[in-house]
């Protein structure tokens, strides 16, 4: 009866500027072990229908002739368990890799206007398993551990990736290679991202910062591939996909060897795409709508952390509030949402770079990651771990790794006393 009255509530659209209303006006108020897998609960019948057969494709575990010949993982869900993160986790020990590696070079012809250069013979993305052929590539990943105090003696322990790639016969790559290792990313919202207006996110950057406050986000400007021309990016770790569609197309071929209506095969001879068009489209259909959990209640304690998201200046970057403007899918027009993002590139410090441009984002720069639901990560896949490389079991560590324009705010953390830090996470525990 308590989730009937909440759904009362949201249909009622009287969200205001209520907190908890992290989807705005069709936000689930499940925060169990299904939380990122309910649809927003106003779809049409036929909509419900759609985005249930968009599930299909999205859970379906793929076999050759289909997968690959080249891939990372076998299915959307093997990388997306419960809709949320990958697991940082990649090599030849276990069958599939929940992480991914990006690469470029420096010389040569970019792959789109805009975008890098491929690396011959390797492409933008290294697989590193095959189907009846051997890999491109063999990755070890380890771990390098060190300590960090807080300025009341408590210590935290920070560790980092360290990759090794080979050719899988065991030749050192070529040189001149940059790699950028990175996680999945979570599902929920992508379509109230898509929502927002292209102007509100122009609106919020500051990349020679006038105001002098230390923060100067920027857009980055991606190639549409359907549209043929380059457009303000939102998607991925570093803005580098402008739309929904194209980055579901984007892991259907870069991840699983799928070709497809966005990304085809290039050979005029071939069989028809691996995923049909009403599969890509009701795929992209399924993510869209998937809704986004509310944020739970707040005790004193989290209430007290989300003045301090303020005072210590994370809000400055994870904008608590959007407002979406049209889409297609009529239900995320319009919404007043708190996703905690805006959208916008950071540099974010030495320590996180992984030296690899993407389009107009240099190595030191990443989007800003939606905080909503990330409250949920560990409860959802336990193994879950933060930014972009999973680098951070906790979120403790992941802000104690922030730099450059966020490392203001990291040392007021640092600073803070423990029970102020306990009241931050508390906080975010909410989301």
């Amino acid at each position: 009866m308590k989730r009937l009255g909440f759904l009362l509530l949201v249909a009622c659209g009287d969200n205001v500027d209520d907190e908890r209303f992290q989807g705005g006006d069709i936000t689930s108020f499940d925060r169990g072990l299904t939380a990122l897998q309910q649809p927003i609960a106003t779809l049409t019948e036929e909509q419900l229908d759609r985005h249930n057969l968009g599930r299909g494709p999205f859970t379906f575990v793929w076999t050759p002739p289909q997968l690959g010949p080249l891939f990372n993982h076998d299915a959307c869900v093997a990388c997306h368990a419960g809709n949320g993160r990958g697991e940082s986790q990649i090599g030849p020990d276990v069958f599939g890799s929940q992480a991914l590696i990006r690469v470029s070079q420096d010389v040569g012809e970019p792959a789109v206007p805009g975008g890098q250069v491929p690396v011959p013979g390797f492409g933008l993305q290294l697989q590193d398993h095959a189907t009846f052929s051997i890999p491109e590539v063999r990755v070890t990943l380890t771990w390098v551990e060190s300590g960090e105090l807080f300025d009341d003696g408590e210590l935290i322990m920070l560790r980092e990736p360290r990759i090794e790639v080979t050719q899988f016969n065991g030749t050192p790559m070529p040189q001149g290679i940059h790699m950028s290792y990175r996680q999945a990313p979570p599902l929920i919202g992508l379509g109230l991202l898509e929502a927002i207006p292209e102007d509100a996110i122009l609106a919020a950057a500051d990349p020679d910062d006038l105001d002098g406050d230390g923060i100067s986000g920027r857009p980055n400007v991606a190639w549409d591939e359907e549209a043929q021309a380059s457009v303000i990016g939102r998607f991925g770790h570093k803005a580098s996909v402008p739309r929904l569609i194209e980055q579901v197309a984007g892991a259907f071929s870069n991840d699983m060897g799928l070709t497809n209506r966005i990304f085809p095969d290039v050979d005029p001879n071939a069989p028809l795409q691996d995923v049909n068009d009403k599969q890509l489209v009701d795929s992209g259909f399924h993510i869209a709508t998937l809704a986004v959990p509310g944020a739970a209640e707040r005790d004193g304690e989290a209430e007290h952390g989300r003045v301090l998201f303020d005072e210590l200046g994370c809000a400055s970057c994870h904008t608590p509030t959007q407002v979406t403007g049209k889409h297609e899918i009529f239900q995320l027009s319009n919404q007043r949402i708190h996703p905690y993002t805006d959208l916008l590139l950071h540099d974010v410090g030495d320590r996180l770079t992984d030296t690899r441009d993407d389009f107009l984002a240099s190595g030191l720069e990443w989007r800003t990651p939606p905080l909503w639901g990330i409250g949920l990560a560990q409860l959802i896949a336990p193994a879950t771990t933060f930014l972009h490389d999973g680098r951070a079991r906790t979120l403790a560590e992941a802000i104690m790794w922030h730099g450059g324009e966020a490392d203001a705010a990291k040392q007021a953390f640092r600073r803070a006393s423990k029970a102020d830090r306990d009241a931050l996470l508390a906080f975010l525990a909410t989301l």
